[in-house]
């Protein structure tokens, strides 16, 4: 039981330090863990899916992220508001999600085995296509109807979008609010029911499908799956559910980082994930919560921690990278440890 739960034991020692040298209160901090659990939430289970078909952390989920960012901008650069653009965003952001993860996952379909170090440069690519739209053919090649997004020279849009028409529109609704701290009730119900829609997909006939190829694909062929086909779809919902998890957490921001905000959530969500307990090969919805909660408290405090450690607000700062990328770099060791050990 305790090497099962030695990676979330050590994160939730580590925040209680963390909380004590830091000298933040603890009702700052469950204050802005509650803000940090409906913001990046959804985000973290679109990892599962991939995880139970073999495939590994999917860090083209940044892919997911893009589709929802230019599903806000048409939405924007089309001039559309109020529910009509939240409906617009939504549809166009769902469909370029579907596109966008049935291309990827043929993709992963030609390189079995090596599915990650591929999502990975994936992700570099689709950012590189992203940067080339939004950057030089919008408002050249691409028309826009509201310019006020548009550089000062006419072509590609700013930095910076202010999504004041969706900012906290899912999140004011429905708050409680107990001894100054906040709870949006209806947004933990939201990312409570994502947790629970994918632990019911596992116990589905498609779900059992997809841990059947994530057990062996020979075996999954020698029973009639089409591994190829579960794999794709396996991608699709991934992506999908990235896409829908980014647009949760850019209403709940209000402003829109063009050309930098979609990156480095897939390191966040698989540091959160493999802190929970999470492996390459096995994850669970409860490993994910388990994850979200620890990695973002510890998230929270280190930068503070950092500096009252050592006085310097820049390497305060840089407790946040080394912790996303320690997080990961130390469940890879353990896991590997113990997968040698069985």
């Amino acid at each position: 039981m305790l090497k099962k739960y030695q990676m979330p034991l050590f994160f939730f020692v580590l925040s209680i330090i963390g909380i004590s040298v830091s000298g933040l209160s603890p009702s700052f901090v469950l204050n802005e863990t509650v803000n940090r659990f409906v913001r990046n939430g959804v985000m973290i289970f679109a990892l599962i899916i991939p995880i139970k078909a073999g495939m590994g952390l999917n860090f083209s989920v940044t892919v997911g992220a893009m589709c929802a960012q230019m599903g806000y901008i048409i939405a924007i650069a089309a001039g559309l508001g109020g529910k009509l653009g939240g409906v617009a965003a939504l549809s166009l952001s769902l469909t370029f999600a579907i596109v966008f993860g049935v291309l990827i996952g043929h993709c992963l379909n030609q390189v079995p085995g090596k599915e990650m170090i591929t999502t990975m440069i994936i992700g570099f690519l689709a950012n590189g296509f992203y940067q080339l739209i939004f950057l030089v053919c919008v408002g050249s090649i691409i028309p826009v109807k509201n310019t006020e997004i548009l550089l000062s020279r006419g072509t590609g849009v700013r930095n910076l979008i202010d999504l004041e028409p969706f900012r906290g529109v899912l999140d004011k609704i429905f708050v409680v609010t107990l001894h100054d701290i906040s709870f949006p009730m209806f947004m933990i119900g939201v990312v409570l029911f994502f947790g629970a829609f994918i632990n019911y997909l596992m116990h589905t006939p498609f779900g059992k499908e997809i841990k059947c190829v994530g057990d062996s694909s020979d075996r999954a062929y020698m029973v009639g799956i089409n591994s190829k086909k579960v794999r794709i779809k396996a991608i699709v919902l991934s992506t999908v559910v990235a896409s829908l998890g980014h647009m949760i957490y850019l209403q709940n921001i209000g402003m829109l980082n063009v050309y930098t905000g979609h990156l480095k959530h897939e390191i966040f969500a698989s540091a959160a994930l493999m802190a929970g307990g999470a492996t390459i090969k096995d994850a669970t919805v409860r490993q994910g919560i388990l994850g979200l909660l620890v990695f973002h408290t510890l998230f929270i405090v280190s930068p503070q921690a950092g500096q009252q450690l050592f006085d310097n607000p820049a390497l305060g700062e840089y407790f946040r990278s080394f912790i996303a990328y320690g997080t990961i770099a130390l469940a890879l060791i353990v896991n590997l440890k113990n997968s040698e050990t069985v």
